[in-house]
């Protein structure tokens, strides 16, 4: 098969994994006067980090034979799909050509499982220790480890890789029991903690280091700087959403997660009788990455983010503004007086705006023009606020009276874009 063919189809099997990013990875070339390859720039494969940085990618699988039988997956054992497998040297080939044009920032490279766990994570080891090593590559590179494979094994990927990445897939064992039966949730959950562990003890003897070395340069060692990653299906199985974000949570606390992805389930060619006939809302994915902003960045907790009573995100409005109608009692918040805690709390206003909202009330009392400045969304904010020369009037009260204000237009919602909810700032 030529190479262009087997670009073609390996490419195509690796659209269903969305657990890509190079957020966190060093942005210059780690040497400077040899090698090549930074994680800055444009190129073709368009993924996005969480401050809505656009990075390119070459993703492709090494092969998408395998010998695992996971219903929700396209290159699945019995699925009648056309197969293609790569040589080591062709993906060193064709990630250094591809740089070189400026097509590219780096490579994300998973695979089917063939022969054996441990045989795949080594040829794709090889991969990663061939561009660095032989063709001085210090460009960005994530792989796709194999929890069931040897643990020498990741702890070498982890010294060429920028990222690692394990797919949990769903969030309960008794769905992976029934839709991915070679996987196993205590084996995934191990294998991260593996990894953090392995991150934890890198960073105290590079802290160690630095601190007897004194004014003398000393080797660091490296082992995954930019953490790992993992990638949720939506929609496969009869998860709510309090069952992906209470899953969720517990990853980025127990394992140092930088990200976890949220793919809405896509019916696929030879779809498994087990699977739904029809995908979830895209909508919903969106509500689930707005969802995770909250737990990362706005110090809400699980149980406040999901409605208590259906255990689902609501899909008309975003996460933040349905906790603000739901919680009425603690508006309107004056911006003059309160601290970044509830501050992070109004629907309207995000991250940069309370850090900016913090430092200019030093100095002056804040006004609605000023908050206009700040690219606050003044219709967002105004029922929930008090400011200098501002409080809402008893009219802006009601909940329900507020929601339909808030609510998209009838289309809005089922014409939302897979894969970008986590660049949408509906709720600042």
């Amino acid at each position: 098969m030529e190479l262009i063919q087997k670009l073609a189809i390996l490419a195509d099997a690796a659209k269903y994994d969305v657990s890509c990013s190079s957020s966190g990875a060093g942005k210059k070339a780690a040497g400077k006067g040899k090698g090549f390859g930074s994680t800055e720039g444009m190129g073709i494969c368009h993924s996005y980090t969480p401050d809505g940085r656009c990075i390119s990618l070459l993703k492709i699988l090494l092969t998408n034979f395998c010998i695992y039988e996971c219903s929700y997956c396209v290159n699945r054992s019995s699925s009648n799909v056309a197969r293609a497998r790569f040589t080591v040297d062709e993906v060193v080939q064709l990630t250094v050509s591809f740089y070189k044009r400026n097509y590219i920032e780096g490579l994300f490279l998973s695979s089917g499982i063939i022969q054996s766990a441990d045989y795949t994570m080594e040829q794709m080891l090889e991969v990663a220790k061939k561009l660095r090593e032989e063709e001085g590559f210090h460009g960005y590179i994530h792989l796709k480890s194999i929890p069931e494979a040897s643990q020498h094994l990741i702890d070498e990927a982890g010294k060429y890789a920028d990222r690692l990445s394990i797919n949990i897939e769903l969030p309960r064992q008794e769905s992976l029991q029934q839709f991915a039966p070679e996987k196993d949730l205590h084996q995934i959950r191990s294998a991260m903690a593996k990894v953090r562990l392995k991150r934890d003890d890198t960073r105290e003897e590079n802290s160690a280091k630095q601190k007897h070395g004194g004014s003398r340069r000393v080797k660091l060692e490296r082992f995954v700087p930019a953490g790992q990653s993992t990638q949720m299906i939506i929609g496969a199985d009869s998860s709510n959403d309090i069952d992906i974000l209470s899953t969720s949570s517990n990853l980025y606390h127990a394992y140092d997660l930088k990200r976890v992805y949220y793919s809405a389930f896509s019916p696929i060619p030879h779809a498994s009788r087990q699977l739904p006939v029809k995908p979830p809302p895209l909508v919903r994915e969106n509500r689930l990455y707005q969802a995770d902003w909250l737990l990362r960045f706005y110090q809400f907790r699980v149980e406040e983010i999901v409605p208590p009573e259906s255990g689902e995100l609501e899909l008309d409005i975003d996460p933040k503004l349905s906790w603000a109608l739901r919680n009425r009692q603690h508006f309107p918040v004056d911006i003059n007086r309160a601290s970044r805690y509830w501050l992070l709390r109004i629907p309207g206003i995000g991250t940069r705006s309370v850090e900016r909202i913090l430092t200019s009330r030093r100095f002056h009392a804040l006004r609605l023009n000023d908050l206009a400045k700040m690219r606050v969304s003044l219709k967002k904010v105004r029922p929930f606020i008090v400011a200098q020369d501002y409080r809402p009037a008893s009219t802006l009260v009601d909940s329900l009276t507020l929601k339909a204000s808030f609510l998209p237009p009838p289309r809005q919602a089922s014409l939302a874009p897979s894969g970008v909810g986590e660049q949408l700032a509906l709720f600042g």
